[in-house]
């Protein structure tokens, strides 16, 4: 049976073995909008990072109920922090991935998933004093490095092909954002054909 556990195991292992393929010569090209390539991989190894972080963490209640809940609550705290913060922030993270990022990112995956195996579904404090389980917040992880492999396979020119359990996992949590954030209606009009996106339409 498919659980958000192995779903978010099969995004980041897909996640590890494309940086694997990353040729050397690319990781101080562009990557994504302000970030080089480097940047952009430590940008989505955050995804890891984060899970082992908040997993030490203990929230007194709880604030977002899906994983949808958490990027239309997210939002408002993203504009706040700016963006210049926010592209540090991935910068850093890329500085992080030391002079082996293949090796660092292996090992963030095996570390995680080492942790997930006994951690149960606890109720965990995240970006902005957030509190959720952890089985709500596992879904934006898995997300969240769905939407960077298919960026980073473009940016290093690589094939990449997401699980299928991860691409519906995705797509499915991004028409519920649309949804719930009032842009359900031009998103499925675009999915059958009617009409195109409005200019820089996006979820998140």
């Amino acid at each position: 049976m498919t659980t958000v556990v192995t779903t978010f195991e099969s995004a980041a292992r897909s996640f590890a073995d494309l940086v694997h393929r990353i040729p050397d010569d690319r990781w101080t090209g562009p990557g994504l909008g302000d970030w080089d390539l480097r940047s952009l991989v430590g940008h989505a190894s955050r995804s890891l990072v984060t899970v082992s972080t908040y997993l030490q963490t203990a929230a007194e209640h709880e604030d977002v109920a899906t994983p949808q809940d958490y990027y239309a609550q997210i939002a408002d705290y993203m504009t706040e922090a700016g963006a210049e913060a926010i592209i540090e922030r991935g910068r850093q993270a890329g500085r992080d991935l030391g002079q082996d990022p293949t090796a660092r990112v292996d090992a963030l995956v095996k570390q995680v998933m080492t942790e997930l195996q006994t951690a149960g579904d606890p109720l965990i404090a995240v970006i902005g004093g957030l509190g959720l389980r952890l089985h709500t917040y596992l879904p934006t992880r898995t997300f969240e490095l769905a939407v960077h492999g298919l960026d980073i396979a473009r940016a290093s020119g690589l094939s990449f092909h997401l699980p299928a359990e991860v691409l519906e996992e995705a797509t499915v949590l991004a028409a519920r954002i649309a949804v719930l954030t009032g842009r359900g209606d031009d998103l499925l009009m675009a999915l059958t054909g009617r009409t195109p996106l409005p200019p820089s339409f996006s979820v998140v």
